[in-house]
C-alpha cells in the first residue's frame, strides 16, 4: 500500500509484529499497513494480550519487527540513531518511577535531555519548552512538589508534560489511564485531544477505554482475533468492526449510541 500525503508522520508497510527466540518465531499480528497524519489522536484498541503494546514497542524501536518496515517522517526507523529517534518520538509508559527526590519541574525538564549539552545545562530554549509544557498540561501549581507526592492522575499529566517538553512530532502512550478512576480518565482523554488540536502533535495511545476512544479519537487501530482494522470511529462502526470485540453474552455494541452497553438478558 502506498501513501502520498505530505502530512504523514508515521507509516508502516507490511509490518509483522511479535517475538523471536532462538527456537521459534511467535507472530502476534501481520500485514499491518497504517499511515498516520500529523495532528491526529490515534487510539489502539483490543483485548488483553492481542498486540497493542507490541505494536507500540515495535513502532518506537524498543523491539524489532519480524517483517516489514516502520517509517517516521519518511525515514526507516532502523536508520535512526537513538539520539535522532528521541528528537522525533517520545514515550509515556505505565511503569512506576523509581524513588527519588526529584521535583515535578525537574521531571518535566528530563524531556530536554536529547538537546542539552554534555553538562546538562538548560538553555533559554530548553526552559521555554519546559514552561510551555507545564502550561499546556495545567500543572503550574505542582512544579515544586516532589513527584511521589502526586496522585496517579497528576503524575500522568506530569509525564505527558515531560513528553511535550521533549518536543517531538509523535508522542506514544501505553495505557495512560490504566490506574485512573473514570473522572481522571476522562480528564486525560480531554487533555490529549486538546493537545492534538492546539499543538498539532500526533498522539498514539493504547487503551481499554473503548467508549471514550470512539468519542475522542480521530482514528482507531482495532485489533480483533482475525484482523487489524484501521479507520475513523464512524468508518469502523459502519464496518461492524466492534461487533466481535467482546463476548456478546456480556456486552454488545449499540450502533445508535455508538458505545458498548451491558447485555441485559
Amino acid at each position: 500500500m502506498k501513501y502520498v500525503s505530505e502530512n504523514i508522520v508515521l507509516k508502516t508497510e507490511n509490518l509483522t509484529i511479535g517475538y523471536q527466540s532462538k527456537k521459534a518465531q511467535t507472530i502476534v499480528a501481520s500485514n499491518i499497513d497504517i499511515a498516520i497524519e500529523k495532528g491526529k489522536l490515534i487510539t489502539i484498541l483490543g483485548k488483553n494480550g492481542i498486540g497493542k503494546s507490541t505494536l507500540l514497542r515495535t513502532i518506537s524501536k524498543v523491539q524489532e519487527p519480524l517483517n516489514g518496515s516502520v517509517f517516521i517522517n519518511k525515514k526507516n526507523i532502523k536508520n535512526y540513531t537513538n539520539k535522532e529517534l528521541s528528537s522525533a518520538l517520545s514515550l509515556v509508559l505505565t511503569e512506576r518511577l523509581p524513588e527519588s527526590q526529584i521535583t515535578v519541574f525537574e521531571l518535566v525538564a528530563l524531556g530536554r535531555q536529547p538537546y542539552t549539552n554534555w553538562i546538562d545545562k538548560l538553555s533559554d530554549l530548553d526552559l521555554e519548552k519546559i514552561y510551555w509544557a507545564i502550561e499546556q498540561t495545567e500543572i503550574q501549581h505542582l512544579k515544586e512538589k516532589f513527584f511521589y507526592e502526586l496522585s496517579d492522575g497528576q503524575l500522568q499529566r506530569v509525564l505527558i508534560a515531560r513528553a511535550l517538553a521533549q518536543d517531538t512530532d509523535i508522542i506514544i502512550l501505553d495505557e495512560p489511564t490504566a490506574h485512573l478512576d473514570l473522572h481522571h480518565t476522562i480528564k486525560i482523554f480531554s487533555l490529549l485531544k486538546k493537545l492534538v488540536d492546539e499543538t498539532s502533535k500526533t498522539i498514539l495511545m493504547s487503551s481499554h477505554e473503548v467508549n471514550l476512544c470512539i468519542q475522542f479519537a480521530n482514528e482507531i487501530i482495532l485489533f480483533t482475533d482475525d484482523k487489524v482494522h484501521i479507520g475513523t470511529p464512524d468508518q469502523l462502526i459502519k464496518q461492524d468492526a466492534f461487533d466481535d470485540l467482546f463476548p456478546k453474552d456480556i456486552v454488545k455494541f449499540n450502533r445508535k449510541l455508538q458505545q458498548f452497553i451491558i447485555n441485559k438478558k
